[in-house]
């Protein structure tokens, strides 16, 4: 997969102009959850795609920040899905969505805390060995905050980064969302984020609304045009993990393909010209140290 390439989430609705007409993105991305199943019609279009197009897989299932152990017949099915299609990358979220057996519509926080950090790194190193490769893990976007945490959102995903030897999904949507319900500045949340360990950026929209004591409450929708701020956010976050490929996630309200495909290519955009700032300046270091270029050559 192209470093500077954009994609969108693949979605049932858009599979036939996608099989219809050309298309500038350069990947999909589907939920690992709708695809658990052996056969039958959405296998058959995704099986169209992946003829054509490098495949994400994401997870949204696999409840990473629980506290009860993976279950693994939900593993093996994951397992088996990544064999079947080989995609590109796979990531899950550092979140939890299941507890005793019950699975909840929802992916939720967890404290930052030593208790939190152990098991997460335990949940990774199963998966990952179960899959046979690295996978990413996702900044979640969060509405509350423990006063058990005793790290924050960076300093602990940065920990288990360097623990277990996973990627970073880096959702600059769930920065920007997390950061102003927390009463905090996006760009400095962005800054303390591991972002040079980030292989593959999400964007999306969020809704509006307020909290109990009047403050602004952003909720995380997936169901809107990515946010001018996320749009300037993402412009900085490219600054610090040079291009990387970049999903626009819709989920709620889902336009036409041409008019998210055009969402996509706003991404595509700034991409580039991130790409051609870091060739200039690779250039000018060059011409500055021609001796070390020489040595390198040789």
């Amino acid at each position: 997969m192209n470093a500077a390439s954009v994609g969108v989430g693949l979605k049932p609705e858009h599979f036939a102009s996608i099989h219809a007409q050309p298309t500038a993105l350069g990947f999909f991305e589907i939920h690992a959850e709708n695809y658990l199943v052996a056969g039958g019609p959405m296998h058959h279009h995704l099986g169209r795609i992946r003829e054509r197009f490098p495949l994400s897989i994401h997870g949204v299932g696999l409840s990473i920040g629980g506290a009860e152990p993976l279950n693994v017949e939900h593993l093996d099915a994951v397992a088996a899905l990544v064999r079947r299609y080989e995609p590109e990358l796979f990531s899950e979220h550092l979140a939890w969505s299941s507890h005793r057996g019950v699975y909840f519509n929802d992916l939720l926080p967890a404290p930052y805390n030593l208790g939190t950090l152990q098991q997460v790194c335990a949940h990774i190193h199963q998966v990952q060995e179960r899959l046979g490769r690295t996978m990413l893990l996702e900044n979640p976007s969060t509405y509350v905050e423990f006063a058990s945490s005793t790290w924050s959102e960076g300093d602990f995903l940065r920990e288990v980064l360097h623990r277990t030897g996973c990627g970073l999904l880096l959702d600059v949507n769930n920065v920007y969302v997390s950061a102003i319900n927390h009463g905090r500045d996006p760009l400095r949340s962005l800054h303390v984020m591991p972002c040079a360990a980030t292989q593959e950026i999400h964007l999306a929209g969020f809704a509006q609304d307020q909290d109990a004591a009047g403050d602004p409450l952003l909720i995380d929708t997936h169901g809107a045009p990515v946010a001018q701020a996320v749009w300037d956010l993402y412009a900085r976050a490219l600054e610090l993990t040079g291009p990387q490929p970049t999903l626009i996630e819709r989920d709620n309200d889902v336009p036409s393909f041409p008019v998210l495909e055009q969402e996509a290519l706003q991404a595509l955009a700034l991409l580039q010209a991130q790409a051609r700032m870091d060739h200039r300046s690779q250039l000018r270091a060059r011409m500055a140290h021609p001796a070390s270029v020489l040595e390198a050559a040789l």
